[in-house]
């Protein structure tokens, strides 16, 4: 049993969506669990960039194989929240940490406490 280009393609695009679908879910559940801005930012920055880069990206395969439309917009989709999630994580707990928002309780340690302390004595 041989699949054509068009089925094979429009598996590959639906796997590629469904596993967009639940990464973002589990991103949304790590949002809702987990205890403190920095690690609630990490669940929201890395796990959901890569939700909605593979929902994109499958979307980019069924259009291009299915309908022959070479999207560029899903192209710059696909490049501006790659481009643009992690460091607006970044920023947002850069800015958590130096108004001194605390760590949760089950943190291991502040690396970064030691490091400005140590900065600060220099200077």
């Amino acid at each position: 049993m041989s699949l054509s280009i068009n089925v094979l393609s429009e598996i590959v695009a639906v796997t590629l969506i469904l596993i967009g679908c639940i990464i973002s879910f589990l991103s949304a559940v790590g949002l809702v669990r987990l205890p403190d801005v920095y690690t609630r930012s990490h669940a929201a920055s890395k796990s959901s960039t890569l939700g909605v880069l593979c929902t994109l990206l499958g979307t980019f395969v069924f259009f291009i194989f299915q309908e022959g439309y070479f999207s560029i917009k899903l192209l710059l989709g696909i490049f501006f929240v790659f481009l643009t999630a992690p460091v607006s994580a970044h920023l947002i707990c850069r800015s958590a940490y130096r108004t001194d928002v605390e760590l949760a309780e089950v943190s291991a340690r502040d690396d970064l406490k030691e490091e400005l302390k140590r900065l600060q004595e220099k200077g």
